[in-house]
């Protein structure tokens, strides 16, 4: 409540309320000591003032005004539902919608872990279901994690999971299979790595499954990291060299070709790489 010099009346800002099938003009004081009492059905934007004749009229603080009732409709909205936000709608919009992927990322979670300590066939019970929630699944992050859950069970749908994943539309799922087969482990592992380097479209995704082959360290996988040796592609190369270097725990530096005279012969006797003579081959 304010006076202003010159109106020669006093005024007070005010709101127009719905209530009981009408309009109620309330007092903006009134109003923010209980904005969300039952009788405040609709607030609306147009901020009023009355004069001393009780007539009301525009606000010059209407922009003040409307500020002022939205941080207080926060501060006490934390309690409960805002006015207009039905408790009925937003239980229709959770069935609607389901949970988000967080959440039923949290949920796989969950369900995994109680799997895993119970009996075998409740065990397959769950890899089972788990493979019509994957194909069911439209967000990489949920089916990124179900690879990932996947890959600590082990009967075929699980290994169905890990081997789709190999083949899925997007990329970072994919790399999530890369990952789940190098938990995984094996002969196996090593030839769906190796026809996911040979075959995917996506440089980074083949770039990664050679690191998950190096990750492996498997003698068995030197042949397709020779083979990678040759490629046109020097971060091919590159990441060929790192992996070889993981699998064969040999560091014959970061040259390709002494790599290659290695892979042609590894048997052959030379001498071992270190710094200081990379260093002396400069000068």
């Amino acid at each position: 409540m304010a006076a202003f010099a010159g109106l020669g009346a006093r005024e007070e800002a005010g709101l127009l309320l719905e209530a009981g099938g009408g309009w109620r003009y309330v007092p903006t004081h009134q109003y923010l000591s209980d904005p969300l009492g039952s009788e405040s059905l609709f607030v609306m934007s147009t901020m009023m003032t009355t004069t001393a004749c009780g007539r009301p009229r525009q606000s010059q603080l209407g922009r003040w005004l409307r500020f002022t009732l939205f941080i207080a409709l926060c501060a006490s909205g934390c309690a409960g539902p805002l006015p207009w936000k039905d408790a009925k709608q937003i239980a229709l919009e959770k069935e609607r919608y389901g949970l988000t992927a967080d959440q039923r990322i949290k949920e796989l979670r969950q369900q995994a872990q109680d799997a895993r300590d119970a009996a075998p066939a409740v065990k397959a019970a769950f890899t089972r279901e788990l493979v019509s929630t994957m194909l069911a699944e439209h967000d990489p992050r949920v089916r990124a994690k179900m690879i990932s859950i996947a890959a600590n069970f082990d009967d075929d749908a699980a290994r169905a999971i890990c081997v789709g994943g190999l083949d899925d539309p997007d990329a970072t799922v994919r790399m999530a299979a890369c990952d789940a087969w190098v938990d995984i482990g094996g002969s196996e592992a090593v030839r769906h790595l190796a026809n996911r380097y040979r075959s995917d479209d996506d440089i980074d995704v083949r770039l990664y499954a050679l690191r998950a082959i190096g990750n492996l360290g498997d003698q068995e996988a030197v042949p397709v990291l020779a083979e990678a040796l040759e490629a046109a592609d020097p971060a091919v190369q590159y990441r060929a060299v790192a992996a070889l270097k993981d699998v064969t725990g040999e560091d014959l530096g970061n040259d390709v070709n002494v790599w290659r005279e290695w892979a042609a012969n590894p048997d052959a006797p030379r001498p071992t790489w270190s710094l200081a003579e990379a260093w002396r081959s400069l000068f």
